[in-house]
Formats: structure tokens, C-alpha cells, sequence
């Protein structure tokens, strides 16, 4: 079998499909995308990373194709190979609109990757305030530990994100 063969006899074509909506989900063609779905893609279909369309799309920024996705019951917890959310993706990016279209689509607010890792706590250490505070308010625990026993403030110190530290810090304060 040559380097181009495809795996397990999957049909070329199939694969070549299979390519061509990953890129539709970063680039944020939903017309096309849709178009594929209803041809019977899968909307949870991962690529060799382990991420979605969904993933694709929300860590692009594409709200359109997101929402598609979401409305065609794509799974919003669904981590890839890495353990990463969607949600934990947009946080990182620190797209807000992201971050709410997947809160109101059914990601779980504290949802994680094994490493138990949420989207707060990659908000917190990248500094991300707005998305965190939108967080906060959706129900996000700031208490959360993650595998190691981190906190989202400890995050946020070891990664020196100023606003998101002192935010926190000033909510530890109060409780």
C-alpha cells in the first residue's frame, strides 16, 4: 500500500469529503457544509487529531458554521486528542460570541478534557477577562480544581494573566 492509498479500503472519494469539510468548518463555508450534512456527513466527525467540525469551527471563529453544527446536533463537550473542549478552545481564542454560542448550545459551563481543565480555566491563564466574567456569570466554579489540583487562579499566577488573576483573587476574597 502506497502513502496515498487510503486506510482500510475507505473509498477516496469519502476521504476526500471527509478533507474538504474540515476545511469548511475553519474557513466558515456553512452554506457548503450544509449541503455535505445533509448528504449524510457526520456531523461529530473527527479528524486524526481527534477534533470535530465543531471544534474546527469554533476555535476559527466561525460562529455560522458552528451554529449549523450545533443545530444538527453536534456534540459540544466532545473533547479531541489533546482533551480540549470547543468551549475551552474559545476560550483560549477569547472569543466571546463563540464562548456564548456554545453556552447556549449545550456545552456544559464547567465542562472538561481528562485533565479536567475548563473553559475558565484557559481563560483565566490566557488572560481572556471578558470571556471569563461571561463565565462567571453562566455558572462557571472558580473553585474547580483540574487534575493537578490547579484552580483557575492558580492558572491564571502561573501563567502571569494580570486581569484574570486579580479577578479571581478578588472572588476568593469574598467567599
Amino acid at each position: 500500500m502506497s502513502p496515498s492509498d487510503p486506510p482500510d479500503g475507505i473509498d477516496p472519494r469519502a476521504l476526500e469529503a471527509a478533507r474538504e469539510s474540515f476545511s469548511l468548518a475553519r474557513q466558515g463555508n456553512a452554506e457548503k457544509l450544509r449541503q455535505m450534512l445533509d448528504a449524510g456527513l457526520p456531523v461529530n466527525l473527527s479528524n486524526e487529531a481527534g477534533n470535530t467540525l465543531l471544534m474546527l469551527a469554533a476555535y476559527s471563529g466561525q460562529a455560522e458554521v458552528a451554529k449549523l453544527l450545533l443545530s444538527r446536533g453536534a456534540d459540544p463537550n466532545r473533547a479531541n486528542d489533546n482533551g480540549q473542549t470547543p468551549l475551552a478552545g474559545a476560550a483560549f481564542k477569547g472569543d466571546l460570541r463563540m464562548v456564548e454560542l456554545l453556552l447556549d448550545g449545550g456545552a456544559p459551563v464547567d465542562g472538561a478534557g481528562p485533565d479536567g481543565r475548563t473553559a475558565l480555566m484557559f481563560a483565566a491563564m490566557f488572560d481572556k477577562l471578558e470571556v471569563l466574567e461571561l463565565l462567571l456569570s453562566r455558572g462557571a466554579d472558580a473553585s474547580r480544581k483540574d487534575a493537578s489540583g490547579g484552580t483557575a487562579l492558580t492558572a491564571a499566577r502561573m501563567m502571569g494573566a494580570p486581569r484574570t488573576a486579580a479577578r479571581l483573587q478578588e472572588l476568593e476574597g469574598r467567599s
